[in-house]
Parts: C-alpha cells; sequence; structure tokens
C-alpha cells in the first residue's frame, strides 16, 4: 500500500476528515500553513519515499479531491523533542510555544494509535502553495 496520488500527483492528506482538515486546508490556502510534520513510521508502513524539495503534492480535501497544489521547499528529519520552533510557527495552527506544539501533536499522534517519545523520527515538510483549485 501506498499514499493515494491524485491527479496524478501524491496527496496532501492534512489531519483527519471533518473539521481538522477543513480548518488546516484553510490554513493553506490562505498562505497561513507552509510546513506539516508526519512520522518516519508511517513512510515506512507504507513503503513510501519521503518527499523532496521541488516536488509538488496534491493537496486533498475530505472527498479525497484535489483542491490545491504545494511545492515542496524544504524537508528534513528529526526526533520528536528536536522539532525547532520555526517549524512549528511555519505550521501556523496557533501554538503559543513548542512545548504547546509538542503536547499537541503527541495528543493526536497518540489518538491516532501511535506510540510517540522523544525519540521518534519526524518527518517535516515545509511548502508553498503553487495553486488553488477552483471548483
Amino acid at each position: 500500500m501506498s499514499f493515494p496520488r491524485v491527479d496524478g500527483l501524491r496527496a496532501l492528506e492534512i489531519g483527519t476528515p471533518g473539521h481538522m482538515r477543513q480548518w488546516l486546508n484553510g490554513l493553506i490556502l490562505a498562505g497561513q500553513k507552509r510546513a506539516t510534520a508526519g512520522l518516519l513510521a508511517d513512510y515506512l508502513r507504507e513503503d513510501e519515499a519521503i518527499e523532496s524539495e521541488g516536488e509538488r503534492l496534491r493537496l486533498v480535501d475530505d472527498a479525497g479531491l484535489g483542491i490545491a497544489t504545494v511545492e515542496v521547499v524544504r524537508v528534513e528529519r528529526c526526533a520528536f523533542a528536536e522539532v525547532p520552533w520555526e517549524f512549528a510557527t511555519a505550521e501556523a495552527e496557533g501554538d503559543k510555544s513548542i512545548d504547546e506544539w509538542r503536547e499537541g501533536h503527541l495528543g493526536y499522534w497518540t489518538a491516532e494509535g501511535q506510540d510517540i517519545d522523544d525519540e521518534t523520527p519526524v518527518v517535516l515538510v515545509w511548502f508553498n502553495l503553487v495553486d488553488e483549485t477552483v471548483s
């Protein structure tokens, strides 16, 4: 199994479908959210390559339909406890500190059934909005 493809590009599925995805997609479409974090374990489980600089991804809605295209501008891997504040601010999810960012992401990934500790490898992906699909 691999990450889904939409309109010939790898899909970028932010958060869980419903209110969370709609909110996060809205931040991306408004040009505020310019980064997202994923667990290296998800890439390994899906036998999926980590994004690369210059790669374009198709942002999808709850139905899996493409709503925009983003271009990856930077990718890093680090331990969960080493995610920098610079990254958390690029995610633009309203966190007031790196500790608040960690608490929120720990809660999200734990609720998704992931075991997270300070050493858990995280993939940090920065991107720019390239275009928005008009429906």
